[in-house]
């Protein structure tokens, strides 16, 4: 039965009253990606006004290069029906009559009467949201540094230990080598030498001992490069472990043709040492205390890193929260250290798991993608 015309005109304005109340931004457009109808929402949105926009390409709504693209993105629709964005959700971008570039997520639908297509685009604001996890991901790294921090002064102590020990070399090379040099007999020049050619060996390794922490206590930007599994440990136990031997602590790294990952190299050296601090943390009573350093390829493009100790191992109830925030078995522990080493490798696209040693102790595990790419030279 046909619409009166005041049926019709009921109907009109039932559809203009809910295009000015639809709490998300909704916009119609033809065939031709003409706008039909702006909703109020999106007057606030993209600010501008319907007068605008009516009757105008809705490419307007876009930044290079979706703006000069859209036309054809629709004209291969209506003669291919192949859907792209049609039926689902996506997050692109849209730009306000300022020229500013913003997110947002759009769903399209579509309608057919008689021939005539119309699309009906809804859109919702995500500059808040990407907001949100910006500041998120900063206090993520703030909390990472504060955590760095806090492992150098507990590592301090030994540090300085660690340390002395190549400067004392150095010393007492040096001093070797003027009483040589106060002789002077042409046969000691090669004794000479050697003992200089120590000294400055001892030297190199102090250095690289203060340049490592430097680098680990740095705040630094997230920085992801290619990196040989096998340098990113070595580097790690170099601050990881300092202090362990004279504490009774052995240890073995076992890295079996283990590929290349792309990682944050701090990043990843943090988690490493946090596990490390934290298996010798654990041994401290144990009769046998030995550390294990394993990395091996997994078959699903993946390679797994596994910390081992053969201290008293955890509680299998603490271990359900263990890698929550505040949840620590230490006294003196915050227990935010395991929670940062999950968001990093979590954020890295792997997973931080803790299961039993079946040498007594407990293995804490984390998985890393292996790339694909090569380090140049090496």
């Amino acid at each position: 039965m046909p619409f009166s015309g005041t049926k019709l005109s009921a109907n009109a304005s039932l559809i203009q009253a809910i295009f000015a109340t639809v709490p998300d931004a909704m916009i119609v457009i033809n065939n031709h990606g003409i706008v039909q109808s702006f909703s109020a929402t999106a007057e606030r949105l993209f600010g501008y006004s319907r007068d605008e926009v009516i009757n105008h390409n809705v490419n307007m709504l876009m930044p290079s290069p979706h703006q000069e693209r859209h036309d054809g993105y629709l004209a291969r629709y209506l003669q291919t029906g192949e859907k792209r964005i049609i039926g689902t959700g996506r997050v692109v971008e849209g730009r306000r009559k300022c020229g500013a570039q913003f997110p947002i997520e759009l769903h399209i639908g579509e309608a057919e009467a008689e021939g005539f297509h119309v699309f009906t685009a809804f859109v919702r604001d995500l500059s808040e949201r990407h907001a949100a996890q910006a500041r998120e991901q900063e206090m993520q790294a703030e909390l990472a540094h504060a955590s760095r921090v806090s492992a150098i002064g507990v590592m301090a102590s030994a540090l300085a230990h660690e340390i002395n020990q190549p400067l004392t070399a150095i010393a007492n090379y040096m001093a070797a080598s003027r009483d040589i040099l106060s002789s002077l007999p042409d046969e000691l020049g090669g004794t000479m030498l050697e003992a200089l050619d120590e000294s400055a060996k001892e030297a190199v390794r102090a250095g690289q001992i203060v340049r490592r922490l430097r680098d680990f206590v740095s705040k630094g930007e997230t920085h992801r490069e290619i990196v040989k599994v096998g340098k990113l440990i070595s580097d790690a136990t170099t601050l990881g472990l300092v202090g362990a031997r004279e504490k009774g602590i052995s240890w073995t790294v076992d890295i079996d043709h283990v590929d290349v990952v792309t990682v944050d190299r701090v990043q990843i050296q943090q988690v490493l040492i946090n596990l490390m601090r934290n298996a010798i943390e654990s041994m401290e009573k144990s009769e046998r205390k030995h550390l294990s350093i394993v990395a091996r390829n997994l078959p699903d493009g993946m390679c797994s890193i596994a910390v081992s100790d053969t201290g008293s191992g955890i509680d299998p109830e603490v271990t359900k929260q263990l890698f929550l925030p505040f949840i620590t078995t230490k006294p003196e522990g915050m227990g935010l250290g395991l929670s940062i080493c999950t968001t990093i490798i979590e954020a890295h696209g792997g997973k931080l798991s803790v299961e039993p040693n079946p040498e007594g102790g407990t293995t804490f595990k984390f998985t890393l993608n292996r790339s694909t790419a090569e380090i140049k030279n090496a």
